[in-house]
């Protein structure tokens, strides 16, 4: 297998995973899909200043790809927090052999992608919706602010 800097060698990403992270730039999530068919190299596929919602309309029943969101938490501007999120996204009809080809990549995306909140590994774009993204947040980060769903 290839190491990390041979499959995530598009200096692009770098760049896009940067800008995500940065308050300052506009980019809230990236796309990391495979060069081609039998390829074992990434290529930033594309980016969004929009919801996860967004993303996930890049994200093909067939194809094999990794994903990273920036999601803003808070019931107010005074309780906002940033989050991020890694997805690693296997669509239900993806090769078996490029399903298995990502159990080892996914550790290699991982030594650049490091910073996140999060893991979602899924085949299933009802997981990347915004509310299931937010709570699967809120339960990582410990202890839940909101009032939604409690009984004070």
């Amino acid at each position: 297998m290839a190491p990390a800097d041979d499959l995530l060698s598009d200096p692009e990403i770098a760049q896009a995973y940067e800008d995500v992270r940065s308050d300052k730039a506009p980019l809230t999530w990236m796309v990391l899909k495979y060069a081609s068919a039998t390829s074992d190299s990434l290529k930033l596929a594309q980016t969004g200043e929009g919801e996860i919602s967004e993303l996930c309309e890049s994200l093909g029943n067939d194809e094999a790809a990794y994903a990273y969101v920036r999601v803003k938490l808070g019931n107010d501007e005074y309780s906002e927090r940033t989050k991020f999120v890694f997805v690693i996204w296997q669509g239900p009809q993806t090769k078996i052999m490029r399903k298995a080809k990502m159990s080892f990549q996914s550790g290699q995306v991982k030594q650049v992608i490091r910073a996140y909140a999060v893991e979602i590994q899924t085949s299933d774009t009802k997981e990347l919706e915004d509310e299931a993204v937010k709570m699967k947040l809120r339960k990582a980060m410990g202890a839940n602010y909101d009032r939604q769903g409690t009984n004070y």
